[in-house]
């Protein structure tokens, strides 16, 4: 991949230096090894699939294996997903949680969820480390238990991302962390032009975000971006 030599190729140290040297300098090629670092088993590919004919984004790989890892960080034994899809980014951060963890995933579309239910399942989930909550994310976040998250995961309406963030707020644990998907908007997020609203709203949550005092935040380059905080 990207002049990457096979383990059966002779490269002397000399050489793998200057290849290196030449990959770490392109940028995109960069991230698109990032991107793809982690290879995705079946039952991903199939939920992938599923997304796919169903018209559904789901996160790049490098964004699930990043969630997994944001999961592991926090030894998350309760994630909320707005955003449930064919359950691509579930499988992720259930692969990331303990393993008593259950997310609790949140979708309008409850055709989308059955499709996630069999992805889980196929990926080896015990059918209780996942609750289905089809409906609108503003209308159940407000039943969920305040303080009693450790990670909350932002894939839904982009219009609606401020008003994530303060429900976010409230779900979260102090250590807990919130993670937005998408926050570049495909480069419209920082393009100078004018812009429809919902790009103009991801600009608004970034500022948000990094102008809290209640949060400690970083921009991930991984995928569309990932835009990631942790609750003080």
């Amino acid at each position: 991949m990207c002049g990457f030599p096979t383990p059966t190729d002779t490269v002397t140290p000399r050489q793998r230096r200057g290849q290196e040297r030449v990959i770490t300098a392109n940028r995109q090629t960069s991230w698109a090894f990032a991107d793809a670092y982690v290879a995705e088993d079946d039952a991903l590919l199939w939920a992938r699939d599923r997304a796919r004919e169903a018209g559904l984004r789901s996160v790049t790989p490098g964004t699930g294996s990043a969630l997994g890892l944001l999961a592991a960080a926090v030894d998350a034994k309760a994630v909320a997903e707005i955003g449930t899809g064919c359950g691509v980014s579930g499988i992720h951060l259930l692969q990331g949680m303990r393993p008593d963890g259950v997310l609790t995933t949140v979708d309008p579309e409850p055709e989308h969820q059955q499709f996630a239910r069999q992805a889980f399942r196929a990926a080896g989930f015990a059918s209780n480390r996942a609750r289905f909550i089809p409906g609108r994310a503003l209308d159940v976040l407000p039943r969920l238990a305040d303080a009693g998250y450790d990670l909350v995961f932002c894939d839904g309406d982009r219009l609606e991302y401020l008003d994530y963030l303060a429900e976010s707020l409230r779900l979260l644990r102090p250590g807990g962390l919130v993670a937005f998907e998408g926050v570049f908007g495909a480069g419209r997020t920082i393009d100078s032009g004018p812009q429809p609203t919902e790009v103009l709203r991801v600009r608004e949550l970034l500022r948000a975000v990094r102008e809290s005092q209640e949060l400690v935040p970083s921009l991930l380059p991984a995928g569309d971006g990932l835009l990631c905080a942790v609750k003080r």
